[in-house]
C-alpha cells in the first residue's frame, strides 16, 4: 500500500475499526482536554472485543493519532496528559503515512514546548532512538526545525541530542545548511556553538557557506567563527568545483568576500572545472569592486587562465562590463594581459567586438598598449569580426571607434571584400518612414495652422504686426518648416515607391528635413511668442528649454555610434569619412552614416547661431524701433491738450 496516497475516512461513531471518530478529532485539535480524555476512556473502558482498536491508537487521515494531532497543534498539556494516563511508549515513536512521528509534527510547526515536552518524554523512556527517527524524507525532527527556522525547537533538541546535527537527509541535507537556507541565525548559531562535529552538508558536495553567502554577511560570519570546521568551508568546492568564493563573487556582495577573503586568502587561486577562478566570475558579472578585492588579496590570481586560456580580462571583454576593464587598465602589472590569446587566438579586443561592446572596445584602446591589428587563429582582425554584426548601430559603434583608434583590416584583395550588409536596414527604414512621416505631416498641419491664425490677428485683412522685425521672422520660420516638412513627406513616400538603393539615401535627405523643420518649428514659436509678449521669464524659460532639448537629442544621436565623451571621436568620424578608402569599401554604410551625421550637427549648429545672433540682435522684449509692439501709446503731452 503506498503510504503517500493512503487516506482514511473519519468516522461518526465510536471507532471500533481503528478510526477516530469526528468527535475525537475535533476535541483533540481544539486542544479540548477534558473531553478528549473522556472520550477515550470511554473507549478504552469499551475495547473488550479482539476485533477492537484501543482509542489511543486510532488514526484519522493520513494515519495520524492523537498524539501526531495535539503535537501538530502544539497542545503541550493534552501531550501531558495522554502519556500520562496511558503510558504507552510506543506512542512517542508512532508514524503516519508520511513516517512522520509526534515529534515531526511539533518540530515543523515550530511549538517550542510540545518538543521540549516529546524530548524529554524520550529521554525518561531510556531510548534517544526516538529522537533520530526519519520520515520519508529522510528527515529527523531536527531537520524540520532547521528548515522552517524554528530556533528555539531547534535548541531543545540540539541540547537533548548533539548528534542529531551530523545526519543527512536522503537529498544529502544537513540541519546545519537548511537553517542557513531559512535564515535563521538564532538556529544556525546553535547548532555551531553546540555541535562541533556537526555536518554542514549540502546538494551536489555544497556545504553551509555557499547557502550562506547569498543570506548576507551576518550569516557567514556565523560559520566562518565556528571552530574548528568553519574557516576549512571556505575551501571547499562543490560538484563543478565552485568554492563559496566563486558563489560570492557571481553575488557581489562586498562584506561578504571580505569576510571569506580574510579567512581562505588562497580561495582566489582556486579554479572550478572549466578552469574559472572567482576573479573570472566577477569580471563575467561585471563587479568591479569584487574584482578589486580579489586583486589585492592575491595579486598572481590576476594571470590565471581557464581551460579555454582567458584571462579575467578576456571574460570582462566578453560580457561586455568596462568597469572590470578599465580598472585592470589601472594596474601597470596587468598591461601584458591586453594582448594574450586564448586557445582560438583571441584577444579581449576581439571579444569586445563579437560582444557588440562598444565602451569596452574603447576602454581597452584608450589606455595604449592594445594591438589593433592582431589577427586570431582565423585570421580576423577586430576590425574584420565587425562584420559579423547583422545590426547595423551596433556595426556602426563597432567600425567608427575602431577606425578612430586606427584599426585595420586583414591584408585581402579589395575587389574580393564582401560588402557588409545587414538584415535590418531594410526594416529599419521601413518602420522609421512610417514615423517620420506621421510627423511630417503634423509638422505641415500646425505650420500651415499658424500661418493662418497669425500672432496679433487681422485688421481690414492685413496682420496687425506685420511691420514688426518679430512678426517677419515668425513668417519666415514658419515657412522654412512647412517647406521643409512636406520635403521630408514626399522624400519618405518616393523612397517607398522605389525600394530600392536610392531608398536609404531618400531616408536620410528626408531625415535632415525632419530636423529642420523641427527647429524652425521652435524658432517661429519663439518668435511668434516674443511678439506678443512682455514677460521677460517667458523668453529665459524658452531658451533654456531650446537649448536642453536639443542638446538631449545631440548627444542621443552621437551615442548611437560610440565614444561620445571621449576625445577621440573627432578623430573617429575624420577617419571613417576622409580617410576610410579601404572602409567604404567593406562598410559602405558606416561612412555615408557619419557624412550624415556631420551633416546633422552642421545644421544644428548653424540654426542654433542665428538663434543666437536673432536673439542678441533683436533684443528679447524689444523690437527694432526700440519698444514693444503691444506696449501702448505714449501719453500725449500735457500742453496738447491745454485748451
Amino acid at each position: 500500500m503506498d503510504r503517500r496516497h493512503h487516506s482514511i475516512q473519519l468516522s461518526a461513531g465510536p471507532g471500533d475499526d481503528g478510526l477516530m471518530s469526528s468527535k475525537l478529532y475535533l476535541a483533540v485539535c481544539g486542544g479540548k482536554k477534558e473531553e478528549a480524555m473522556a472520550l477515550l476512556l470511554q473507549l478504552n473502558t469499551g475495547a473488550h472485543a479482539v476485533d477492537q482498536v484501543s482509542g489511543i491508537h486510532q488514526v484519522c487521515a493520513e494515519r495520524n493519532n492523537v498524539l501526531h494531532l495535539a503535537a501538530d497543534q502544539g497542545h503541550d498539556e493534552l501531550i501531558r496528559e495522554l502519556y500520562a494516563s496511558f503510558g504507552d511508549k510506543s506512542l512517542l515513536s508512532s508514524s503516519n503515512s508520511a513516517q512522520d512521528t509526534p515529534l515531526h509534527c511539533a518540530a515543523r510547526a515550530g511549538h517550542e514546548k510540545a518538543v521540549s515536552l516529546l524530548v524529554q518524554l524520550a529521554m525518561d523512556t531510556g531510548d534517544q532512538s526516538i529522537l533520530c527517527c526519519k520520515n520519508e524524507a529522510g528527515d529527523t525532527a531536527l531537520h524540520l526545525a532547521a528548515m522552517f527556522g524554528h530556533g528555539a525547537a531547534v535548541e531543545a533538541m540540539v541540547s537533548a541530542a548533539p548528534g542529531l546535527a551530523s545526519e543527512v537527509n536522503n537529498a544529502g541535507l544537513s540541519p546545519l545548511y537548511l537553517a542557513v537556507m531559512s535564515k535563521s541565525a538564532p538556529a544556525v548559531r546553535v547548532i555551531t556553538t553546540r555541535c562541533s562535529d556537526a555536518s554542514a552538508a549540502g546538494p551536489s558536495l555544497q556545504n553551509a557557506l555557499h547557502a550562506a553567502v547569498f543570506r548576507g554577511s551576518d550569516m557567514v560570519s556565523l560559520l566562518l567563527d565556528w571552530k574548528p570546521s568553519g574557516p576549512s568551508l571556505a575551501s571547499k568546492a562543490d560538484v563543478t568545483g565552485s568554492t563559496p568564493l566563486h558563489f560570492a563573487s557571481s553575488d557581489g556582495d562586498r562584506s561578504v568576500i571580505g569576510a571569506i577573503l580574510q579567512v581562505a586568502p588562497r580561495a582566489v587561486r582556486m579554479q572550478d572545472t572549466e578552469g574559472l577562478s572567482a576573479l573570472h566570475v566577477a569580471a563575467r558579472m561585471g563587479h568591479a569592486h569584487v574584482a578589486e578585492a580579489l586583486m589585492k588579496a592575491c595579486p598572481d590570481a590576476a594571470k590565471l587562465r581557464d581551460n579555454r586560456g582567458e584571462t579575467f580580462l578576456h571574460a570582462a571583454a566578453k560580457g561586455g562590463h568596462s568597469k572590470v576593464v578599465s580598472l585592470a587598465m589601472k594596474k601597470p602589472t596587468l598591461r601584458s594581459l591586453l594582448n594574450r590569446h586564448d586557445q582560438d587566438g583571441n584577444t579581449p579586443l576581439h571579444l569586445a567586438v563579437t560582444a557588440r561592446a562598444p565602451t569596452v572596445v574603447e576602454a581597452l584602446m584608450r589606455h595604449g598598449g592594445m594591438h589593433a591589428d592582431v589577427m586570431n587563429n582565423n585570421g580576423h582582425t577586430p576590425l574584420d569580426l565587425a562584420a559579423r554584426s547583422t545590426s547595423f548601430l551596433s556595426m556602426l559603434a563597432m567600425v567608427v571607434t575602431l577606425t578612430g583608434f586606427g584599426a585595420q583590416s586583414r591584408p585581402q584583395r579589395q575587389d574580393q571584400v564582401e560588402q557588409w550588409k545587414g538584415h535590418d536596414i531594410a526594416q529599419a527604414i521601413e518602420k522609421m518612414s512610417k514615423s517620420l512621416m506621421v510627423v511630417g505631416v503634423l509638422i505641415a498641419t500646425v505650420t500651415f495652422t499658424a500661418a493662418n491664425n497669425v500672432p496679433g490677428s487681422y485688421e481690414k485683412g492685413l496682420a496687425v504686426l506685420q511691420e514688426k522685425s518679430y512678426f517677419q521672422w515668425f513668417l519666415i520660420l514658419d515657412s522654412l518648416a512647412l517647406v521643409a516638412s512636406v520635403l521630408a513627406v514626399v522624400l519618405l513616400v518616393s523612397g517607398k515607391a522605389t525600394r530600392s538603393a536610392g531608398s536609404w539615401k531618400s531616408f536620410s535627405a528626408a531625415l535632415h528635413f525632419i530636423w529642420v523643420s523641427l527647429i524652425s518649428m521652435f524658432l517661429a514659436f519663439y518668435t511668434a511668442l516674443a511678439a506678443v509678449t512682455s514677460t521677460q521669464l517667458v523668453y529665459v524659460i524658452f531658451v533654456i528649454i531650446y537649448f536642453a532639448f536639443h542638446g538631449v537629442l545631440y548627444i542621443t544621436f552621437i551615442a548611437f555610434i560610440g565614444p561620445v565623451w571621449t576625445r577621440t571621436f573627432g578623430k573617429a568620424i575624420w577617419c571613417t569619412v576622409f580617410k576610410g578608402r579601404r572602409l567604404k569599401q567593406q562598410y559602405p554604410f558606416a561612412r555615408t552614416y557619419a557624412i550624415h551625421l556631420i551633416l546633422f550637427m552642421a545644421i544644428y549648429n548653424l540654426l542654433s547661431i542665428v538663434f543666437i545672433i536673432f536673439y542678441i540682435k533683436s533684443g528679447p522684449f524689444w523690437d527694432t524701433e526700440g519698444s514693444h509692439p503691444l506696449a501702448p501709446a505714449p501719453a500725449p503731452a500735457p500742453s496738447s491738450i491745454l485748451p
